[in-house]
């Protein structure tokens, strides 16, 4: 594994690597928690979460790249697409891949994501893809505690003191432009549904808002204005922060390409 890949364009890889790569970015953000949690619980709690998701995505770009080779296209493994890939072949939502932010940012997003990934999970385990439907089986039993864990918080903070109230609309302020891109609908998302692959995105808009009306209605916290800029980290196209995290996640592959331990 010596040089960049990049997958073909092939529809049902490009939906999972979606899922995908959104898991992996985001587990590598809660691994920079490592050491750093304001407890050393929620030092365990936050590394838990991550490797769930890196699990959640290991699955995810496995079957991508079966799905790829399927496209007669070069077989790619799961480290293949994790660490060989460009900044412009990874598809996430630009919200995962913002820098970690206090410990109120880091909650209000997991909250986010759990509420996104819950209702996404639950629906992929009627996947046409056996081989989806069973990860999904596993994935969405995680994201269950992911959900309960950062809603816990996010209510813990958001009722708490004026300094933690003040952290969290602060973060849910600077977070809620990112979430328009986690129900944008295009190409992608109708194939996947025609081929009963997974559902569009944009279906899973009223249980977000449900979940987290629920959580800000708990916690006292307003709920931030829709802004009508969508992202496009699933096409491609990703903040100034991409290419930096990239460059530590894929630091000692592309320093030692193919290297054994």
């Amino acid at each position: 594994m010596t040089h960049s890949v990049h997958p073909i364009d092939h529809a049902g890889a490009q939906y999972l690597l979606r899922i995908g790569d959104a898991c992996l970015v985001l587990s590598h953000r809660l691994s920079e928690w490592c050491g750093h949690a304001p407890m050393l619980e929620e030092d365990l709690a936050l590394g838990n979460i991550a490797l769930d998701l890196l699990g959640q995505a290991r699955a995810l770009l496995t079957r991508a790249g079966e799905l790829q080779a399927s496209g007669s296209g070069e077989v790619l493994d799961e480290d293949q697409l994790a660490y060989l890939r460009e900044e412009r072949h990874f598809y996430n939502p630009v919200l995962m891949e913002l820098p970690r932010g206090d410990f109120a940012f880091t909650q209000a997003r997991n909250l986010m994501v759990a509420s996104w990934l819950l209702p996404l999970w639950d629906r992929l385990r009627d996947s046409s893809d056996a081989e989806v439907a069973a990860i999904a089986g596993k994935a969405v039993k995680e994201v269950q505690y992911h959900h309960q864990h950062a809603a816990d918080w996010v209510v813990r903070l958001g009722d708490g003191t004026e300094e933690s109230t003040r952290r969290m609309q602060a973060a849910l302020a600077q977070l809620w432009p990112y979430v328009g891109e986690l129900f944008a609908a295009d190409e992608i998302d109708a194939a996947a549904v025609e081929s009963g692959l997974g559902p569009a995105w944009a279906d899973l808009r009223d249980d977000w808002d449900a979940a987290m009306a629920a959580v800000l209605a708990e916690a006292g916290l307003p709920r931030p204005k829709d802004t009508p800029h969508v992202y496009a980290g699933r096409r491609g196209v990703h903040s100034e922060h991409m290419g930096h995290m990239l460059s530590t996640m894929q630091y000692l592959q592309r320093t030692y390409p193919g290297g054994a331990w």
